[in-house]
C-alpha cells in the first residue's frame, strides 16, 4: 500500500518577529511544494530518503537521540506504527521544490506533507487532526513552533495569524505576482529572535512604537487584500521593512537584494527571521521577468512565485 501528499512553502508578507509581541502576522502559501510519498514494507524499519540524505532505523528509538533533520519524519512513522500490529514498515521518500533553510517553510510542508502521507496508511484523518500531527512533528526540531507555517501550509490561501488567537483565513484571492531571491546566507531564527529581543530591552518606548505602525499596516493591508491593488500593499511592504532594518534584522547583502528588487516591483522586503534567508518582491506579470533577470546578473538564485491557495493535497 502506497499513499502519497503534498504541502505547498509559505513566506511572511508582514508581521515576522512583531508577531512575538502580539502583533498580528500575514502569511501565504506559494506554488512550490514538498511532496511525500509513504509506503507499507515487509520488514520492521523505517526508512526515509530525500536529497539531503538517508535515515534507516528500527521503530521504537527514543526521538532525543536521533540526530536527523529527518527526525519529524521519524517520529510520524513510529506513532502510527505504534496505533496497529498490521504494518511492519514504512518507506518514506521526500521530493522538494522548495529551498532548504531558506525561511520558505520547508519543514512545515515537509511536516504537514509527511503527518498526512503517513497516517493515510493507517486511517482517514481530518485536516485538524492532520494540523496536529504535523505540528507535533514540527516540535521535534523547532520546540517552540507557533504553528503558524503549518498551518498555512496545510490550509493553503493567506492567513491572519495572531500568537494568542491562533488564526484566520482571509477569503480574498489576490492575483500576486512575487518573485523569491535567496541571499545563501545562514542564519539561525533563534539568534535573530535574540536579536529583536536586545533591541527592544535597549529601546522599549521605540519597540512599543514600532509594534503600533506594524499593527496599523497590517490592520490597513486586510482592507486592502480584496482590492488586489498591487501599488498599495507595495507601499506598506516598504514600511514594513524599514522596520525590520530598524530592530537590525537586515544586513548589506540584503538591502543589496531589496534594492534590486525594487527596481522593477511595488515593494520588496525580507520574509522570516532575516540575518539572511530570502527577500520577496511583489510586482505584476510584466516586470516578473525583469526583476529575475536583474537577480540572475548578479548571480542570486531566485525564482517566481503565485500564492498557492490548493494548501494540503492528498493523492
Amino acid at each position: 500500500m502506497k499513499s502519497k501528499a503534498s504541502a505547498p512553502g509559505k513566506i511572511i508578507l508582514f508581521g515576522e518577529h512583531f508577531v512575538v509581541y502580539g502583533v498580528k502576522a500575514i502569511l501565504c502559501a506559494i506554488n512550490k511544494r514538498i511532496t511525500v510519498t509513504a509506503e507499507e514494507i515487509k520488514e520492521e524499519k523505517i526508512i526515509i530518503e530525500s536529497n539531503i540524505g538517508k535515515l534507516t532505523l528500527n521503530p521504537n528509538k527514543s526521538i532525543s537521540k536521533i540526530n536527523s533533520p529527518l527526525k519529524p519524519f521519524y517520529y510520524l512513522a513510529n506513532k502510527m506504527l505504534q496505533t496497529q500490529d498490521k504494518i511492519l514498515g514504512i518507506k518514506i521518500t521526500i521530493e522538494s521544490e522548495i529551498p532548504l533553510g531558506a525561511g520558505l517553510g520547508s519543514s512545515s510542508a515537509c511536516c504537514v506533507a509527511g503527518a498526512a502521507s503517513i497516517s493515510k496508511l493507517f486511517s482517514k484523518k481530518s485536516k485538524k487532526e492532520i494540523l496536529d500531527l504535523a505540528i507535533e512533528a514540527e516540535k521535534t526540531i523547532f520546540q517552540n513552533t507557533s504553528g503558524a507555517d503549518c498551518t498555512v501550509c496545510l490550509y493553503g490561501g493567506i492567513i491572519e495569524f495572531n500568537k494568542n488567537t491562533e488564526f484566520t483565513k482571509i477569503k480574498s484571492k489576490p492575483n500576486f505576482h512575487l518573485v523569491i531571491a535567496n541571499s545563501n546566507i545562514e542564519h539561525s531564527t533563534k539568534l535573530m529572535v535574540a536579536k529583536v529581543k536586545q533591541f527592544k530591552e535597549k529601546n522599549n518606548e521605540e519597540f512599543v512604537k514600532l509594534c503600533n505602525d506594524e499593527s496599523k499596516i497590517i490592520e490597513e493591508v486586510l482592507k486592502i487584500l480584496d482590492q488586489n491593488n498591487v501599488k498599495k500593499i507595495g507601499q506598506k511592504i516598504i514600511q514594513n521593512q524599514k522596520y525590520l532594518e530598524t530592530i537590525g534584522v537586515s544586513n548589506k547583502k540584503l538591502r543589496d537584494m531589496i534594492k534590486i528588487g525594487q527596481k522593477f516591483s511595488d515593494g520588496a522586503k525580507i520574509t522570516g527571521a532575516g540575518g539572511g534567508g530570502c527577500i520577496f518582491t511583489l510586482t505584476d506579470r510584466v516586470n516578473v521577468k525583469k526583476i529575475i533577470t536583474q537577480f540572475k546578473d548578479k548571480n542570486y538564485e531566485c525564482f517566481a512565485v503565485k500564492i498557492d491557495f490548493k494548501g494540503l493535497d492528498t493523492f
